[in-house]
């Protein structure tokens, strides 16, 4: 079962993300903060990663870079409640982005080609 490593502030946002999430089969592990991600990655071993762009204590696209650097290969979907952080988020090399919904049909779709590129990719 793939392992989702959910990274947003937004408590709601975290709950309703394991909650859907697991109910597709995923094993899901959620923290409030981007910092210390690498020794995150490290304990978890996430096959996948959710990230909020926009979080109080931490930028998010700081925190996908700091992932890049040493985890190149390690899929991430950035999630964000704006539409104009789209340009940046196709620069900083994200595998995918969605819009923040109650909706989460377009994050599972997004999850299944993350990680069906991932696997191609081995």
């Amino acid at each position: 079962m793939p392992k989702v490593l959910v990274v947003d502030d937004e408590e709601h946002i975290r709950m309703l993300y394991e909650e859907e999430l697991k109910s597709e089969g995923y094993e899901v592990v959620t923290v409030a903060t981007g910092r210390g991600i690498l020794d995150l990655i490290e304990k978890e071993k996430p096959d996948i990663i959710i990230l909020d762009i926009k979080m109080v204590d931490c930028n998010g696209l700081d925190v996908l870079q700091q992932v890049r650097n040493k985890y190149y290969n390690l899929p991430v979907i950035l999630s964000t409640a704006y539409e104009t952080y789209k340009s940046d988020i196709k620069s900083m090399a994200a595998d995918a982005y969605v819009v923040k919904s109650f909706d989460l049909t377009e994050l599972k779709k997004k999850i299944k080609q993350c990680l069906e590129a991932k696997t191609l990719e081995k």
